[in-house]
């Protein structure tokens, strides 16, 4: 599922960018995108777009360029890119020639969440946590990083028996392996004295998605009650101007925003857990079962309750499936 919107962006009436929002299942919290139709054009669209989630890419074949805060990145065969969340970035090959490419999309939070003590989580894949964002690997200089990457998409494309936990452990290793060159990047950086900071700060200023801050507090706290107003503050911007320049990005308003970021991981919980409706309501953010109810059959055109049945049976006639394929595995026919 993923909602895209156009819009102009505050820096220039020709840019334009994109939001792309993936349903990431709470349970394996990971996404393939991968086969011949991944391929990039030669022509630059003008237009950027950032995810909800972190991003990472394998190119096959070609070469090209991918932009960040307006700066171009050169390409090749063999190079792995990450690109956090809410990142504004795009991606052209060399002219004559359409790069093929695999991405993976995942939110760490939820995969590591049981893996990784809660220490951890001052530790993200931000670029403003970095004062010299390196977005992309190439195989030569970081074998460690390609080998990993690569070995997560194979597991992924062939779903052979534990593929979820051999992914979860791959990407583990890539990504602490990321935030060690990150993070030693940093250092080295402040240490050296950042000869293009100041440079790096006006361009960050001037493309950095206007809206990024309230995105962010929105993930972290949709299960908290706040305004718009304070959304609106993050942003440093009037109640007005948040409110026309959000639906221009989005596509919808603030508070639609808000209820569905809480109906998609009131989704997660329906499927994963046994709690009762009333209580999911309550944990995603609703003050009244009945609001939770309305606003859920309004988005997925589906009860709460109906939906949790329809997605149950679906996960176990999967099951069964997988346990046929197990058991053929096991006890192939002579």
């Amino acid at each position: 599922m993923k909602h895209t919107k156009e819009l102009a962006m505050a820096k220039s009436k020709n840019s334009v960018t994109e939001y792309r929002n993936y349903y990431l299942p709470m349970n394996f919290p990971v996404l393939l995108l991968s086969g011949e139709h991944w391929r990039i054009s030669d022509v630059p669209s003008g237009r950027q777009h950032f995810h909800n989630c972190l991003e990472i890419g394998i190119c096959h074949s070609d070469s090209g360029y991918m932009e960040f805060f307006g700066e171009p990145f050169p390409f090749r065969a063999g190079d792995v890119t990450v690109v956090p969340k809410n990142v504004p970035h795009t991606t052209y090959s060399t002219p004559g020639t359409r790069s093929h490419w695999t991405y993976i999309f995942l939110d760490s939070r939820e995969l590591f969440r049981h893996i990784l003590p809660p220490a951890w989580e001052k530790f993200e894949l931000y670029t403003h946590t970095f004062q010299d964002y390196h977005p992309i690997f190439s195989r030569d200089e970081y074998p460690h990083i390609y080998t990993l990457a690569t070995a997560a998409a194979r597991n992924m494309e062939e779903q052979k028996f534990g593929y979820q936990f051999s992914v979860t452990g791959l990407l583990l290793s890539l990504y602490i392996e990321i935030l060690r060159i990150q993070l030693f990047k940093s250092n080295d950086a402040a240490v050296t004295g950042a000869a293009n900071q100041k440079t790096g700060t006006k361009q960050e200023a001037d493309y950095t998605l206007v809206i990024a801050p309230a995105l962010d507090y929105i993930e972290e706290n949709y299960m908290q009650q706040f305004s718009i107003n304070h959304l609106a503050d993050l942003c440093h911007w009037s109640p007005t101007h948040f409110r026309r320049v959000f639906r221009e990005i989005m596509g919808m308003s603030p508070l639609d925003f808000v209820n569905n970021t809480r109906i998609t991981k009131a989704c997660n919980l329906l499927r994963s857990t046994n709690d009762s409706i009333l209580n999911i309501s309550g944990a995603v953010g609703f003050c009244s079962l009945s609001s939770f109810n309305r606003t859920f059959s309004k988005v997925m055109q589906v009860p709460p309750r109906d939906f949790r049945k329809q997605i149950q049976q679906s996960d176990k006639n999967s099951e069964s499936q997988s346990i046929l394929e197990y058991s053929g595995w096991m006890y192939p026919e002579k």
